[in-house]
């Protein structure tokens, strides 16, 4: 069963109607993402920072996964398919697959704010102050904030490395590290990406546009595939 990587960005998770930080807008619109999403922030004003991320557990909460969700996870029975994704969101389980690996985090757990290797499930879409681990420490959104590590991108470049197609969808490869990922595909490895733009940072790969959303693309990208 040959092996098939996937990157997955906000794109994918937009059709399920969540938004981007890019464009939250509501009441957060007058906030510039690093307040309430890196440790300053954090340290500066919690109470924001857990309202920002109560609010998106809230809409996630009200969110389905949606038809490139699903047709990903239909692919296991094809491949022995790999997500990797930039999304805090959990649709792609939800959907059904059964490899994932987050790169920024996840929204629906918490982590100890002084040791980061302890990690919660959320029950619900709220975590208050107060809420603390066993060793009495404030909870925190188990999110990668900007000025942090990503440790999870040493996983998944072997992924990406030992893959034998690689499939970019929903992202402009605008974030780093993540948008070096494809740099790491072996010698004649087939790229496809979905998007209705053409993402930067693909440079002179040899690669298979194919130029719709989330949703129509992965049924031409299963054609293609699948014959």
């Amino acid at each position: 069963m040959k092996k098939l990587a996937v990157l997955s960005g906000s794109g994918i998770s937009a059709e399920s109607g969540l938004k981007t930080f890019r464009d939250m807008g509501g009441i957060w619109e007058e906030y510039d993402v690093t307040e309430v999403a890196s440790p300053m922030a954090w340290q500066r004003d919690r109470s924001l920072v857990l309202r920002f991320y109560n609010e998106r557990r809230k809409a996630l909460l009200e969110a389905d996964p949606n038809a490139a969700h699903y047709g990903l996870a239909e692919l296991e029975q094809q491949f022995k398919v790999s997500i990797i994704t930039q999304n805090v969101d959990d649709l792609h389980e939800r959907a059904g697959s059964t490899n994932i690996l987050h790169l920024h985090g996840e929204l629906r757990k918490a982590q100890c704010s002084e040791d980061l290797h302890k990690v919660y499930d959320i029950d619900g879409w709220e975590l208050k102050e107060g809420d603390l681990c066993e060793d009495g420490h404030q909870l925190r959104p188990k999110i990668v904030w900007f000025g942090e590590a990503v440790p999870a991108i040493d996983d998944a470049v072997p992924l990406v490395h030992e893959a034998d197609i690689l499939v970019v969808i929903g992202t402009s490869l605008n974030v780093y590290p993540a948008a070096g990922l494809v740099n790491y595909t072996s010698p004649g490895t087939p790229i496809y990406v979905i998007d209705p733009g053409q993402p930067a940072g693909i440079g002179n790969m040899d690669v298979t546009f194919i130029n719709k959303t989330a949703t129509e693309g992965i049924v031409e990208l299963k054609k293609l595939l699948l014959g």
